[in-house]
């Protein structure tokens, strides 16, 4: 049986991952909306921003975010400014370093699905005076669903098997900030294999049950598409 801390890292991290990907929709979206369709010459600079967490060590991104939200960065000056202290080694400080770790697994997704979209569906919406919420409501919405929904998975497990960025930002803090992945690192070094083992085989269907099914998914989007 799983223990008590086991369950209260299982919840916290269901509770930071659905966090994370709500907010990495509504941030994430825009800036996919802006890289899909603009022809600045930042275009290029701003998508290498966003896709560094993909090729940067965890570690590294968390440390520069632990430096940038402790009470010298511009970060923790801010948020000490508001009231709300510094945000590491606390639950937002996960959710902030999380965002920043899984952006690029929502950004992507979203922009090739409204890249695919192309310009002649907005174009005849717009020669029916459908105004920019209009068009991105009945228009986009509905043809880059399948972006959207990959988005949202990408993010959602991605930030469930997050390691380095979480350890750096929020410690080890039962109930705060220990999430399932630093759980089995903690049962792994206090040699408790068999704790270990069943938090990761449950890790293991969990991610195996994800793919499986976003794989699905998109064969029979594609299945569609095809008809």
């Amino acid at each position: 049986m799983l223990s008590t801390s086991d369950l209260e890292a299982i919840w916290l991290t269901f509770k930071v991952a659905t966090t994370v990907t709500v907010i990495l929709l509504l941030i994430g979206t825009p800036i996919a909306w802006w890289l899909a369709r603009t022809r600045s010459r930042l275009k290029g600079p701003i998508s290498a921003i966003v896709a560094l967490p993909l090729v940067l060590p965890p570690t590294v991104l968390g440390f520069y975010l632990l430096i940038a939200m402790g009470p010298n960065g511009f970060i923790g000056q801010l948020t000490q400014e508001l009231g709300i202290g510094t945000l590491p080694f606390t639950f937002w400080g996960l959710i902030v370093a999380s965002v920043f770790y899984s952006l690029p697994f929502v950004v992507q997704p979203i922009q090739n699905a409204i890249e695919a979209i192309g310009e002649r569906p907005l174009e005849v919406a717009a020669t029916l005076r459908a105004g920019s919420w209009d068009r991105f409501f009945t228009v986009v919405l509905p043809l880059a669903k399948p972006g959207f929904i990959t988005a949202a998975i990408l993010g959602f497990t991605h930030t469930v098997g997050e390691f380095g960025v979480v350890l750096m930002i929020g410690g080890n803090i039962p109930g705060q900030t220990r999430v399932v992945s630093v759980q089995i690192y903690d049962h792994v070094e206090a040699l408790e294999y068999d704790q270990a083992h069943k938090l990761a085989a449950i890790m293991i269907i969990f991610s195996f049950v994800v793919l499986l099914s976003l794989y699905s998914f998109q064969r029979k989007n594609t299945l569609w598409g095809a008809k």
